[in-house]
């Protein structure tokens, strides 16, 4: 046994600690995004959060956590930038005014690139995201995490504290509902605050006879939310038009203000803005 190595690598364990402790301190308020469920549209509502943000003056940074999928890079349109160092640590990328974004999608040697990784260097792939980025003085920072409740997402509800608190997604369906429910009491279980359950892909509105139809079901998320106690942020329908966007780059709340999935989103980010600020700027 190599006692220096083990004493050597406690060290750098606690000083990566440390670092990631003064990096968070200049950063207001830490939102995670997660799901229990794949395919649930969790990094539309990541991105779409962080630009809503963006969108009312706060200084906002995403950091893109799913390290098999990095999907939001794309969803910004920045999918092809360079990471920069400056003397402080490396530097997001800057998407849009007031918007920054980390991801490992920069990092990759070729665009397309699979992450073939186990646990251990997964989590130190994210603590080191933590670390080594300097994002300076943020008003909120939110984190998209992969589904589930495997390695990305509790290395990321362990290593920054204190997180204000989690947004869940899900769909309507029962089966959705069970693994975010699982998701749920992983974060209860860590003594973090749930903000609320988004129900997205609740319906969709036929755009030539404008009737309704509840293609995955309907009111599953309020009914899970109910269930276990926690806050219901409200629904969000299908739109053709969110792929459509999200293809080219542009978030869709910033593409269409006016839209009627747009008005419920705004809707959504205020219930979650007065939870989480003391005051809006």
């Amino acid at each position: 046994m190599d006692i220096d190595s083990e004493e050597d690598q406690k060290k750098l364990l606690m000083q990566q600690e440390i670092t990631i402790v003064k990096r968070m301190s200049h950063i207001s308020h830490k939102i995670a995004v997660m799901s229990g469920k794949g395919g649930v549209g969790k990094s539309t509502v990541s991105v779409n959060l962080a630009a809503a943000f963006a969108l009312e003056n706060y200084q906002t940074g995403i950091i893109d956590v799913d390290l098999h999928g990095p999907d939001v890079p794309h969803m910004l349109g920045v999918e092809n930038a360079i990471l920069k160092q400056s003397p402080q640590g490396i530097l997001p990328v800057k998407a849009m005014e007031n918007l920054e974004v980390l991801s490992i999608e920069f990092m990759l040697p070729v665009k397309g690139a699979p992450i073939i990784w186990r646990g251990p260097k997964k989590t130190g792939a994210i603590r080191q995201f933590l670390s080594d980025v300097t994002w300076g003085n943020l008003d909120v920072l939110v984190i998209d995490n992969p589904p589930g409740t495997g390695d990305e997402p509790l290395t990321v509800l362990q290593s920054i504290s204190p997180l204000d608190g989690v947004v869940m997604v899900t769909t309507p369906q029962a089966v959705a509902g069970e693994d975010v429910r699982k998701c749920v009491n992983m974060v209860k279980g860590l003594n973090i605050p749930i903000l609320g359950i988004i129900e997205n892909m609740s319906g969709f509105t036929c755009p030539h006879c404008h009737e309704e139809i509840n293609i995955l079901g309907k009111g599953g998320g309020k009914q899970l939310a109910e269930e276990l106690d926690v806050p219901y942020l409200g629904s969000l329908p299908i739109e053709t038009g969110v792929g459509k966007t999200q293809d080219q780059g542009k978030p869709f709340i910033l593409e269409n203000p006016d839209s009627e999935i747009s008005k419920k989103f705004i809707k959504i980010v205020s219930k979650i803005e007065n939870k989480v600020f003391n005051s809006k700027k």
